[in-house]
């Protein structure tokens, strides 16, 4: 049975084929939300478009690249002519980069890691902010990691990355005015293909699923949910 609590929110998540995306776009579709999926990997968004429709919600389907700048820019008079206002954006696309030492970076990798985990979500945020103020409680979420604020050796592209996306979401949230609300999750560890590419040993059944975090996103998408600029961490497993 479909929950009715998003019922007639238009939510857009971007990497929404995989991972906490795919999870996040599941459960606010199960909550009454259009959900706009957009990602890279159609065969992912395909078989999102399956799961939501067979469990009666409703998805549309948004094949981008974020890092191609003339896509992003078409992108918000496609779904004002579609859907008129946006009620809720999930900035969870991001990309974990090299994990190497200062030295060694490359200056082609930092900026691959930073136009995906910063510059996208920036365009994205000054692009989509005119749909956001037309709906009544708009709600921004921000996927983030606790590499931002506790400091490993060999993350510094990532760290940095995420450190700079912390801040761009909570001095949005500072600049409103109206009813938009906007947030950061952090998922903490995760059974997504990024985790497994940073702890490629790991035993994925010991850390959080992602349909753990999907849900937590999904309550912050709430229009009840009235925090501003804080950062909301999901329960790190014992030992993690």
């Amino acid at each position: 049975m479909v929950s009715p609590s998003l019922q007639g929110r238009n939510v857009l998540v971007t990497g929404a084929s995989r991972g906490i995306g795919y999870a996040a776009a599941v459960e606010a579709a199960r909550r009454g939300a259009h959900v706009i999926a957009l990602a890279r990997t159609v065969s992912g968004l395909e078989k999102l478009d399956d799961e939501v429709k067979s469990a009666g919600g409703s998805v549309s389907l948004l094949p981008a690249d974020l890092t191609d700048e003339a896509s992003l820019t078409r992108l918000p008079a496609a779904l004002e002519q579609r859907f008129e206002r946006l009620d809720a954006l999930v900035l969870n696309a991001g990309l974990l980069g090299p994990l190497t030492s200062i030295a060694d970076l490359q200056g082609k990798e930092w900026h691959e890691t930073f136009t995906t985990n910063l510059h996208a979500n920036l365009a994205l945020l000054k692009l989509l902010d005119p749909l956001l103020q037309r709906s009544e409680g708009a709600r921004v979420v921000g996927v983030t990691s606790r590499a931002a604020r506790v400091i490993k050796p060999f993350w510094g592209a990532y760290a940095a990355s995420k450190a700079a996306f912390d801040a761009l979401i909570q001095t949005y949230a500072a600049e409103q005015q109206g009813g938009l609300r906007a947030n950061l999750l952090d998922p903490g560890p995760t059974a997504t293909s990024m985790r497994k590419e940073a702890m490629p040993g790991e035993d994925p059944s010991t850390i959080t699923p992602p349909d753990v975090v999907g849900a937590r996103i999904a309550d912050m998408l709430e229009p009840g949910f009235d925090a501003q600029g804080e950062t909301v961490a999901v329960p790190r497993p014992e030992g993690k």
